[in-house]
Order: structure tokens, then sequence, then C-alpha cells
């Protein structure tokens, strides 16, 4: 089989790779019948999907010995983020990454599966599903003997987060995911937080301060202040503890013997454009078969 003739139907109708080999076997190898057969299949259908907006989806992790995996990946409605098919698409492919050493998403969509590769997989998803399915992101983690994670996943995958302590237990790791679930840190410590951003800061409470009427000593004791507020918001170590406000979640790691080395929260759609309900435009595109 000439693998740029796969290539070409690939690019073509966004079909998988298996599913273009097929197509191209059935047909002698004739791009053009192939194309028309992968369209009667119903397989063509992601390459049309690939323009609209996937801000829906869940998150997941999984823990296998000393690794684990979060990973998000979303569609375009919460319909399909509650179809067992794309959840059991959501749980195969953390599993196919849990079992690697893929660093990018890159790497990832190249890693090998049933369906041809990962990126085969999220096609032939799309074209399935009827829905754009896209791969957004991961992170893989891996511990040592003496560290412990901590998983929480919170309203069916539409939060999930990952932590990674040294020392402490499984379930004081729990706890502080939880919290981040829970308080939404910006940033694990205070060192995490661009220079820039704490100095625009600076100057937005001194300014407020100087409106206030306070001499320029005072007010510098007073930035201070806020600052420090201003870490507790967005920190996750100098937050207050959810489930004890009198310690900071730094604190508590560290009461218990721990420190945090890493916490990843995912929440679908962060910071990616949201789908735009339009009923009319919908059903126009359903009549035009899109």
């Amino acid at each position: 089989m000439n693998a740029s003739l796969i290539k070409e139907l690939r690019d073509i109708s966004g079909a998988g790779m298996m599913d273009c080999k097929k197509a191209l076997e059935e047909n002698n190898n004739d791009i053009e019948k192939a194309t028309e057969w992968l369209r009667e299949k119903g397989i063509a259908k992601a390459a049309k999907k690939a323009g609209r907006i996937a801000a829906e989806g869940l998150s997941t992790l999984v823990e296998k010995g000393n690794k684990a995996v979060i990973l998000e990946i979303n569609c375009e409605t919460d319909f399909v983020a509650k179809n067992e098919k794309f959840q059991k698409f959501l749980n195969d492919v953390a599993n196919t990454i849990l079992d690697s050493n893929a660093k990018t998403n890159e790497e990832a969509l190249a890693l090998p599966c049933e369906e041809g590769t990962l990126s085969d997989y999220v096609t032939n998803m799309t074209a399935t599903i009827g829905e754009k399915i896209s791969f957004r992101r991961f992170t893989l983690l891996e511990k040592n003997d003496d560290e412990n994670f901590g998983s929480y996943i919170h309203m069916g995958g539409k939060i999930s987060v990952l932590t990674l302590l040294k020392g402490a237990s499984t379930e004081v790791a729990k706890d502080v995911s939880m919290h981040a679930a829970a308080m939404r840190p910006e940033f694990v410590t205070k060192d995490e937080v661009p220079a820039d951003r704490v100095e625009h800061e600076k100057q937005i409470l001194t300014e407020q301060a100087i409106s206030e009427g306070k001499p320029a000593n005072i007010a510098e004791k007073i930035v201070m202040g806020r600052i420090n507020k201003f870490y507790k918001e967005i920190c996750l170590t100098e937050q207050e503890f959810v489930k004890d406000n009198s310690v900071s979640v730094g604190q508590f790691v560290k009461n218990n013997g721990g420190e945090i080395i890493t916490v990843v929260r995912y929440e679908v759609g962060e910071g990616l454009e949201k789908r735009q309900e339009n009923f009319a435009e919908e059903v126009a595109a359903q009549m035009n078969g899109e």
C-alpha cells in the first residue's frame, strides 16, 4: 500500500489512517472513489467539523503504580460529554498515555492504539459522534516511593486535580486536590507569580492608598499588607485551607510532614472561546447537511 496515497486521502477526508487504508483497498487506490466511499460510510464527516468550536468535554485522571496522568478532551456540547462512547474514549486515551513517556501533545497523538494512532482515534470519534473532538492537554507525572499522589474529580469530570507531595500521605494529597478544585488557585507558590504581575498589582494598590489620603510611608506598609492578601487569593500554599481556615494549605501540608511538589488543575473549557447557541443557524446547518 502506497503510504503517500493514504496521507493524501487523510488530508482530503480527515478520516483515520486505517479507514483510509481500507477505502483505498476497496477502491483500487482510486482517490476520488475512496473519498466517496468514506463519505458514504459517514467516516469523512470529521473534516467538516474542523472549524467548529469545541469548549465542552471532560477531564479525567488515571493512576497506576508510580505514574499518573491528567488530561482534558473537548467536544462541542455537554450532551456528547455525557455519552458513554465519549467517556470510554476519554479513558482509553488516558490509559494509552499513562503507559507511555509522552511529553507533548504531538508525541501523545502519535502513540499507537487499536485505531492506528491516538490522532486517528480522535478523528474517528469525530466522525462517529458527529461533533468536533479536540485533544486539548495532558500532564504525565511520575513519583518516587517517598512521594504521594492525591487525585480528585469534581462534577463528573468538569474539574480534575492531581497533586504530588513529597512525604505526607495520599489522604493529605487528596485534601489538597479538593481544596484546589474549590478555590481555583492560579499558582502553587508565591515564587511562581510573574514579577511584572506583582509589580502591576503594587502600582494599583499604591495609587489606591494615596487616593485614600495616606502618607507615602504609611501607604508603603498598607501596600505590603494588601500584597500578602493578593498572594492569599491566587497562590495555593498561601490560601486558607478550606477544611481548617486557621492554617494555610502550605502549613497544613507541612504539619503533616509533607511538601508540595506540584499541583495540576484542569477545568474544562477554561480560557477557550465558548460556543454561541443560535437555534436558527443550527437548524439551517442541519438542513444543509453540515
